[in-house]
């Protein structure tokens, strides 16, 4: 299972319905999370702007997305919504520090925030948190992962599984 926060960025639709092309067949799942953390960017209020902005802005000439995407949630701050904070608990952060803070809508500000739109968490099978991504990684840079998690075979990095809860 794949997750993220999101916003409209066309490369990364495209390539997340890709994968979903690519993958659902042998279990892949992609959910995306609107949020509004990251300077206001998820520009809707409800499932039908959201779509349409989708279908005619960006990525937009009649673009659907091929997975589910989720009521607008927040990912950070006291407000953060339960599956990032479970989330976030098995893989450390993509970064130690913040490229800038006052574009960011949450409070308090932790260093195991997602840092912006589009970090994505990659999930084993059985519903732990194996993997997480950047906000510039590019959703085909996610296919060995991918294939290592749906083969049971997953080749861990730096910032994926740092410590499991017990």
């Amino acid at each position: 299972m794949l997750i993220f926060c999101q916003w409209l960025t066309t490369p990364h639709y495209l390539g997340l319905n890709a994968l979903v092309t690519k993958f659902e067949t042998q279990g892949l799942v992609v959910i995306g999370f609107p949020c509004d953390d990251f300077n206001l960017q998820e520009p809707g209020t409800n499932a039908t702007e959201i779509l349409n902005g989708l279908k005619y802005v960006r990525p937009g000439n009649g673009y659907e997305p091929k997975f589910t995407l989720t009521q607008k949630i927040d990912v950070n701050g006291d407000k953060e919504h339960p599956i990032y904070t479970y989330l976030k608990s098995y893989c450390g952060p993509t970064s130690d520090t913040f490229e800038t803070t006052d574009m960011l809508h949450y409070s308090p500000i932790r260093v195991s925030d997602v840092r912006w739109n589009f970090e994505a968490f990659l999930i084993t099978k059985t519903g732990i948190p194996a993997y997480r991504y950047s906000p510039d990684t590019m959703p085909s840079d996610l296919t060995p992962d991918i294939i290592a998690l749906l083969e049971n075979n997953p080749v861990f990095k730096d910032n994926s599984i740092l410590q499991i809860p017990y």
